[in-house]
């Protein structure tokens, strides 16, 4: 199906559902997302963003930002995933419980605002993924009508260029806990040691990063491109600098570089089961 025809898909199947609430996180999928039920269904739709510890302040503004900017409704969902003890723990099926959460509070929101359903910003390449929330949205029957529409990662940046929106090329960002190795407790405290050394690193320039949790060791993935400038030795002592006020002893360079769910190799095959996802 060639592009345009599946931007159309996209706009038939967001206005036959008459009135949705989308889960909002301010990546580009799920911005998208909005814009385009937005486009579609006017003040029938809302962005819910879901506000815990476990996203980042600068996230949360420019997730803001975007919706402000571009006139969607927004509302600021509160969520209580760390009181939960499940989530706390920490093991493979940590995002279960995270998204369990969100949309258990988001179908309050729906049933109370008159809205029919749910949707949230699953693409077709994140159906391979090991991603147990999505065993929570199918559970809550929360659609995915960017999967329906057949529309890939790299499609929906390039539609989202097309279409003038400045996110377009934003680098993925999972939230806080997907920093934390599994098994360690997740806690306020360990969130916000994340939260700032990833701060300090985006203050030295880097744009693609992530600090991976390991206790007293801060292990750095920056992207492969902008690796060259992180062996510099002087930028080395700089991020080492950066790094130990968040209260890492131990900071390493992960030789590898940035790349999504690098936590998840230390999981057994049998943990990793990819969803079958409502549309």
């Amino acid at each position: 199906m060639e592009l345009a025809a599946k931007r159309a898909r996209l706009t038939e199947i967001l206005k036959d559902l008459g009135s949705v609430m989308i889960a909002y996180s301010g990546g580009t999928d799920s911005a998208f997302l909005a814009w385009a039920a937005y486009q579609a269904l006017g003040n029938r739709m809302l962005a819910v963003i879901a506000d815990s510890a476990s996203l980042p302040r600068a996230e949360l503004a420019a997730a803001l930002e975007f919706t402000t900017r571009h006139g969607i409704p927004t509302h600021i969902l509160p969520t209580s995933e760390l009181e939960n003890p499940d989530y706390q723990r920490n093991d493979s099926q940590r995002c279960f419980h995270c998204k369990d959460e969100l949309f258990t509070r988001m179908e309050a929101e729906r049933a109370a605002r008159g809205f029919q359903h749910l949707a949230y910003g699953m693409n077709l390449d994140d159906r391979g993924d090991f991603r147990p929330g999505q065993q929570a949205a199918l559970a809550h029957h929360a659609l995915a009508p960017l999967v329906t529409a057949e529309l890939t990662k790299v499609e929906i940046r390039q539609l989202a260029r097309e279409s003038g929106l400045e996110l377009w090329d934003k680098p993925a960002s999972a939230c806080l806990s997907s920093r934390i190795e599994y098994g360690r407790p997740v806690t306020r405290e360990a969130l916000a040691q994340v939260e700032q050394a990833e701060e300090a690193l985006h203050a030295l320039g880097f744009r693609q990063v992530r600090v991976r949790h390991h206790g007293n060791l801060a292990r750095i993935e920056i992207s492969r491109s902008e690796l060259p400038r992180a062996l510099d030795l002087k930028m080395l002592d700089n991020i080492t600098a950066a790094l130990r006020p968040a209260g890492f002893l131990y900071v390493t360079l992960d030789t590898q570089g940035y790349r999504s769910g690098s936590m998840n190799d230390v999981l057994p095959a049998a943990a990793i089961t990819p969803a079958t996802v409502k549309q």
